[in-house]
């Protein structure tokens, strides 16, 4: 007996040897992905912070310290510039806008393609392209499909649709339709590059939805049908409630993208004509103005509003029972 309870504790020294060997290992193993994520992410990502109290001008970037001069001055200046609540006005305009836009063809797209047909395979890969041709290449594309004096656009407008004249779709900041008498204002710009941001992110969303339709069963849908509910009415109570769940992780997603999107408003409008989003607008406080303790202050407020925004999402999610 006294043999056998004294090797309880050499057994137990033994099996927690073995634990800790395990467990250097598995550290070892991801240590160059932790040292490469530091050194890229967290590092600019705390120095950022660092830069946005300090009053630092990008000629003298090399030669200030990490820690000189700290004050709150470069956030009281950005939350009182009328600057900063014009730009966060549009990216909410932006995102809402876009994301809405590119979920909906997503969803539209994945409904086409769910039945079997000839050539469906070809429309499949065909959705894709929007997705995976080069920002650069597609936003030349549309810049000259929307030229107001050569676009095939106005064209088609003017000689088909009876267009008074060409469109600046880029360049005007507003516009207006008549409506029963009435001139309504249109955002023109803003509109162009929601449309092509959802157009360029919708094969995003119908990969998603695409995959959790070929994995549903058809069997409730038939069955709805054959009780005499309508195709409307199947998808509203059958389809969509089983989708919602991948919608809110695409709403998620894409919202956490499009509201710091930059390249493809910069390529289209240069972020003017009333498209000024604030990533756009930190651009300008870098590169024109060169005050990057300004541009990292408002990169700072652009980062906590997306997360209290995201933070609230969730909770809304949650209380209705959906797992994000």
């Amino acid at each position: 007996m006294a043999t056998s309870l004294e090797t309880k504790p050499g057994r137990t020294r033994r099996r927690r040897t073995l634990t800790q060997r395990d467990a250097r290992t598995g550290l070892a193993l991801v240590s160059p992905t932790l040292i490469i994520v530091l050194a890229v992410v967290v590092v600019p990502l705390i120095w950022s912070v660092l830069i946005a109290f300090q009053r630092m001008r990008l000629i003298n970037v090399g030669r200030q310290g990490v820690f000189e001069d700290l004050s709150v001055d470069n956030f009281l200046r950005v939350l009182t510039s009328d600057a900063l609540w014009s730009s966060l006005g549009v990216t909410f305009a932006y995102t809402i806008g876009s994301v809405f836009l590119a979920v909906s063809l997503g969803l539209l797209a994945a409904m086409v393609v769910r039945r079997p047909f000839r050539g469906r395979t070809f429309v499949r890969a065909a959705f894709l392209l929007p997705y995976v041709a080069p920002v650069v290449a597609v936003t030349f594309v549309w810049r000259v499909m929307l030229n107001p004096e050569f676009g095939i656009v106005n064209h088609f407008g003017e000689n088909v649709l009876g267009w008074p004249r060409g469109i600046p779709f880029l360049s005007q900041a507003s516009g207006s339709i008549g409506i029963l008498g009435a001139e309504v204002p249109v955002p023109t710009a803003l509109l162009t590059v929601i449309a092509f941001a959802g157009w360029q992110s919708f094969p995003f969303a119908f990969l998603f939805l695409m995959a959790r339709l070929e994995a549903m069963s058809t069997e409730p849908e038939e069955a709805a049908l054959v009780d005499g509910a309508s195709p409307l009415q199947s998808f509203r109570y059958i389809v969509l409630p089983q989708l919602m769940p991948v919608i809110s992780l695409l709403v998620l997603l894409r919202t956490i993208w499009n509201f710091n999107e930059f390249d493809a408003i910069f390529l289209l409008t240069g972020g003017a004509a009333g498209t000024g989003v604030a990533s756009v607008r930190i651009y300008e406080l870098l590169t024109v103005q060169q005050n990057v303790g300004g541009a990292a202050a408002q990169s700072v407020v652009l980062a906590l509003v997306l997360i209290l925004l995201l933070s609230v999402y969730v909770l809304m999610m949650r209380r209705r029972g959906e797992k994000l």
